[in-house]
């Protein structure tokens, strides 16, 4: 079965990514994930909140947290979800090279996201000796964060595949939505993020 469905800028519609029934089924079966998503995240944030003081004689939040890496991290990935913006932008004016430059710059964003990340978890390790096994809170902080990093990884993933496999078919009817469900998925793990910002690392160093 063909996929062309290519566009041009007569024939394309004002939203492409919901002009095939196929397209609005992929927008609408985003909505009901992350609609569960929202819920496991919840428990989680819960779970950390009941746990966040159980540290069993062991490193606390104010021992641990530097909000200035966190910082860092917080502008990297509010800035890939700006620039994932702009990319949705071009696509809804069939600019697919303009479209996928912004999306490899979200990508390079993501990245450095995660590498903050990871560095973040080494020092913990290393330097206090803080893990997953530590205390309940250990356990706690690791599972949210960490969850939502695999969250983040999976979703650049997501993009990477996206943007190779269409590198030379250009915008069509079929990818379109694919782009932009992504596009909501990565504005999702931003808005989750600013929840763990607060919750976990603000209420973390202001007791």
């Amino acid at each position: 079965m063909s996929h062309d469905h290519s566009l041009n800028p007569e024939t394309m519609p004002q939203e492409p990514e919901k002009a095939t029934l196929e397209g609005k089924n992929k927008f609408l079966g985003l909505w009901f994930f992350l609609g569960g998503e929202t819920v496991l995240f919840a428990s989680l944030f819960g779970t950390y909140l009941a746990l966040r003081n159980s540290t069993a004689n062991g490193p606390t939040a104010q021992d641990l947290f530097g909000l200035e890496l966190v910082f860092i991290m917080t502008m990297l990935l509010l800035t890939s979800s700006l620039t994932s913006v702009y990319a949705m932008y071009h696509m809804k004016n069939n600019d697919f090279k303009k479209m996928q430059l912004w999306l490899g710059i979200t990508a390079f964003l993501g990245i450095g996201f995660l590498a903050c990340e990871i560095y973040e978890f080494y020092h913990y390790i290393h330097e206090y000796e803080f893990t997953f096994r530590s205390s309940a809170f250990g356990s706690a902080f690791y599972t949210l964060v960490g969850f939502h990093g695999g969250h983040v990884a999976f979703g650049l993933s997501w993009l990477i595949a996206i943007m190779v496999r269409n590198a030379k078919r250009g915008l069509n009817l079929y990818n379109a939505p694919k782009y932009y469900t992504f596009s909501l998925y990565w504005h999702f793990i931003d808005v989750v993020w600013v929840f763990i910002f607060t919750v976990v690392y603000l209420m973390g160093k202001v007791g």
